[in-house]
């Protein structure tokens, strides 16, 4: 997608991770994320499919998790690209605040909000 067609601006964000199914878990680093979903490293030997439903698991620190229910969108050799589902209250203040301090701009923020509200 070209960055013309982007509502969502992706913040580059380096945090240990894990994606989680209903019986397995994996350890992840976060490329970027943004309220539209998330960009990983590749999982070594996992087999999953574009189109699994899983969890994104994000440790912002002890007490902050967010907790991202994701579909998995596509696969690149170095990359997972995960869309974003429905969050929890919690998870998604989180993401909102993550996503304030590092647009630095609240007319940015705002934007972006009502283009997810939009969806």
């Amino acid at each position: 997608m070209t960055e013309e067609r982007r509502r969502f601006q992706r913040i580059t964000f380096d945090a240990a991770c894990e994606i989680r199914t209903a019986d397995t878990s994996w350890p992840v680093q976060l490329v970027d994320i943004s309220f539209q979903g998330a960009l990983t490293d590749n999982i070594d030997g996992a087999e999953l499919k574009v189109g699994d439903q899983l969890d994104l698991i994000i440790n912002l620190a002890d007490d902050i998790v967010i907790e991202m229910p994701v579909v998995l969108k596509h696969k690149l050799q170095s990359y997972l690209g995960f869309q974003a589902q429905t969050m929890d209250i919690d998870s998604m203040s989180h993401l909102r605040r993550l996503v304030e301090l590092n647009l630095g701009d609240q007319t940015l923020l705002e934007r972006e909000l009502e283009h997810l509200v939009a969806q």
